[in-house]
């Protein structure tokens, strides 16, 4: 592989609860003036599965507990907010002002366990926070099995979301779901240039693809949720996102 095209599709309209977005991505192909090849990606921003699926949450029916009141004091954030964060997170990892840190249920380490409410809702309507999808790996597998259902082509499928770093400013695209393509590439075993053999070399494959996507889809108000990844190649077998979490065992920093 030694070129590849990424393509944002055009004109992707507002995403509510319930939509099909397998016939919006069909469109917005059309569109584009494109369709699907055998060996396309798809790459998704988590936000318009999560509006299809229903994850948006208004924060008036959002009532704190004390842990939330007590913890959004400190970190100085909307009660409610934390409270969501609560409920959808195994634990808190770290917490500071302006900062809260946990693990989500999925196994995620990540901010605000993901709640986000830029890009959500005009806020003239009211105050409303986007939570992750409930399996964002079983959400890319539908999506891949209705765009084959209605193309003809199964392409495969990443979710991205925009992660922190912990020891580097900014944030990049990264896979939460992943289906129809390998979440990673193992290389150990291979050889580099001189025949040394790699022994501890596994890529983040579909962490790699959603970082590309997501410099064509944009982080403000671009309105280019769904990426054409074209030129991708691989012989690893598929993998679901989760396998790009590092189990607790092999973390040196938990």
């Amino acid at each position: 592989m030694s070129e590849l095209r990424l393509t944002a599709l055009t004109g992707f309209p507002q995403v509510a609860s319930g939509d099909d977005l397998g016939l919006l991505t069909q469109a917005a192909l059309a569109r584009t003036e494109l369709r699907l090849q055998a060996g396309d990606v798809l790459v998704f921003a988590q936000k318009v599965v999560s509006k299809a699926e229903g994850r948006r949450i208004d924060l008036r029916t959002v009532t704190p507990g004390k842990q939330a009141q007590e913890l959004a004091q400190a970190v100085q954030k909307d009660p409610r907010l934390v409270e969501l964060i609560l409920q959808e997170s195994r634990r808190i990892v770290r917490s500071a002002k302006d900062v809260l840190i946990v693990e989500h249920r999925l196994g995620l380490i990540m901010a605000n366990a993901g709640i986000d409410q830029s890009n959500v809702a005009d806020p003239a309507s009211g105050e409303f926070a986007l939570l992750l999808p409930e399996d964002p790996d079983g959400s890319a597998a539908r999506l891949r099995e209705r765009l084959h259902a209605l193309t003809g082509y199964a392409p495969g499928i990443v979710i991205s979301d925009s992660f922190g770093r912990p020891w580097r400013v900014g944030t990049v695209g990264v896979a939460i779901g992943c289906a129809g393509l390998p979440a990673t590439v193992d290389l150990r075993g291979a050889t580099d240039m001189f025949g040394r053999p790699l022994r501890v070399t596994v890529v983040g494959h579909a962490d790699e693809v959603a970082s590309a996507a997501s410099i064509v889809m944009g982080q403000a108000g671009e309105a280019r949720p769904v990426v054409l990844v074209r030129g991708l190649e691989s012989r690893a077998p598929a993998q679901p996102a989760a396998a790009l979490i590092r189990p607790q065992q092999q973390d040196l920093f938990r």
